[in-house]
């Protein structure tokens, strides 16, 4: 696997460098991202955690991929600027989110299930009233007539 770097350009607004790239991987799938920001580290002699990579695209039948980074001063400015879903990505931001969760998961006292059971019993009794509801009234009352019988008798009893 070769790296070519195609630009190199300072943003010192930002305080990063940007790079454009193309791997050559030949006989080989696309690079995984870790091993790009390991190789690209070795390459410019950076740390690999100051290295985000923004995009990687291969091309069909190609065995070249082209993509974009960006190598901080360090990785609390990179936290600052990047977004939350490119950290994600180059495993910056997960690292700690998972510590977090289980941190928090150990934190909070599991709750009973006896609490779940009244809400489904009152679901239950909900659904239960609305079947009764939809029920057809008992048979003892009398019927009305409808309104057809009652024109045709209107009819007859002018008739007569």
């Amino acid at each position: 696997m070769d790296i070519e770097i195609e630009s190199k350009r300072n943003n010192p607004l930002l305080n990063r460098t940007e790079i454009h790239f193309i791997v050559h991987h030949k006989d080989e799938g696309t690079p995984n991202r870790e091993i790009l920001r390991s190789k690209l580290a070795e390459k410019l002699n950076v740390k690999k955690e100051n290295i985000i990579i923004n995009h990687m695209r291969s091309s069909f039948g190609i065995q070249e991929t082209r993509g974009y980074a960006k190598i901080y001063s360090s990785t609390e400015k990179a936290k600052t600027i990047e977004r939350k879903h490119i950290l994600k990505r180059n495993k910056i931001l997960g690292e700690e989110k998972t510590v977090e969760k289980k941190a928090e998961d150990t934190a909070k006292p599991k709750q009973p299930e006896e609490e779940t059971k009244p809400m489904e019993t009152k679901e239950q009794n909900k659904r239960q009233e609305t079947a009764e509801e939809t029920k057809p009234a008992s048979t003892d009352k009398k019927e009305e007539p409808s309104e057809k019988q009652t024109d045709k008798q209107k009819i007859s009893e002018k008739k007569e």
